[in-house]
């Protein structure tokens, strides 16, 4: 048995004098049941994960497979695939799996990684995608969530790139895919200026390295629950309404001024719209976050001009 007890006065006219009357109310204790975390009572669905992982790795195994098909036996069309889809599954992996092992860190709830096959296409697959209960993290779990998987991707993104065009070579062409300035940069080191009337014809690895950077650099954007967002919203809280909303904006103008040539972005700028640009609060948007974490952030939130090429791919 617990009593509560509270003093409580009300004014009179004019508020010129109180009386005073006690309040006591008998409440009884009731037992409080123990049990584990939020984390850990929700259960994760283990079972379309799974079958999404494996529908991704044949999907990117046949879009590497492709490019070999028709001058290819078979032999040879497998291992062109596995070294395309290996590093590429390797990149989507570890980038989910900094999110959720950072999710799990502070104890919120994520699930696991939902892996999104495309069966057409050259790449193979839209990346990949996790649930989480952003509001029940502070600030702070919330700028740790969203950066860890950028950073963790971007390491074997920087790996494949560099050993791939290390067996990539310039010949004569013209560009089929527009390459991020990160990319250009990385070609240029290892193979010198590229001659006129010529372009690099990128190792299977090279170019699940330029998926890599295509990836990490769209989920960068700073617009509403996007890595991106969530790293924003960490630096900036309210703030970063109105930067994601005017990003938004003229992304649909761009867009809409010239369809042609980014009518590939609709589909995108179409969701996030649906989805709205605002980030919602945290459990508490007032933790600090420190030095090292705000450069941290505004640096990774600058990699996006040298990772993102606007024409990802160039029609003929």
């Amino acid at each position: 048995m617990s009593t509560y007890s509270e003093d409580r006065t009300f004014p009179l006219d004019g508020d010129a004098e109180r009386i005073p009357e006690a309040v006591v109310i008998d409440v009884e204790a009731q037992p409080v049941a123990e049990g584990p975390p939020m984390a850990q009572i929700v259960r994760r669905r283990a079972r379309l994960p799974a079958l999404l992982f494996v529908a991704t790795c044949l999907t990117t195994l046949w879009a590497g497979a492709s490019w070999e098909w028709w001058w290819s036996e078979w032999t040879g069309a497998f291992w062109h695939a596995l070294k395309y889809a290996v590093p590429v599954m390797t990149i989507l992996l570890c980038h989910e799996m900094g999110h959720f092992l950072q999710a799990r860190r502070y104890g919120v709830f994520a699930s696991y990684p939902y892996f999104l096959p495309v069966p057409f296409g050259p790449l193979g697959t839209f990346g990949a995608v996790i649930g989480m209960e952003a509001r029940r993290g502070d600030r702070k779990a919330l700028f740790d969530i969203g950066i860890s998987g950028p950073l963790a991707g971007l390491v074997p993104t920087l790996i494949f790139c560099y050993i791939g065009l290390q067996w990539s070579r310039y010949v004569p062409g013209r560009d089929m895919y527009g390459d991020p300035l990160l990319f250009k940069w990385l070609a240029m080191s290892i193979h010198g200026p590229i001659p006129p009337g010529e372009v690099i014809k990128v190792h299977p690895m090279a170019f699940a390295g330029w998926v890599g950077l295509l990836i990490t650099s769209l989920n960068l954007m700073p617009i509403g629950q996007l890595d991106g967002g969530h790293i924003l919203y960490g630096l900036l809280r309210q703030k970063a309404h109105l930067v994601a909303q005017t990003l938004l904006l003229a992304a649909i103008m761009i867009v809409v001024w010239n369809y042609e040539q980014f009518f590939g972005w609709t589909l995108m700028l179409f969701l996030l719209a649906m989805m709205g640009p605002n980030h919602p609060p945290t459990a508490n948007d007032y933790v600090e976050l420190g030095p090292v974490r705000t450069l941290l952030g505004w640096l990774t939130l600058a990699f996006i001009p040298i990772g993102f090429t606007p024409q990802p791919f160039i029609p003929p």
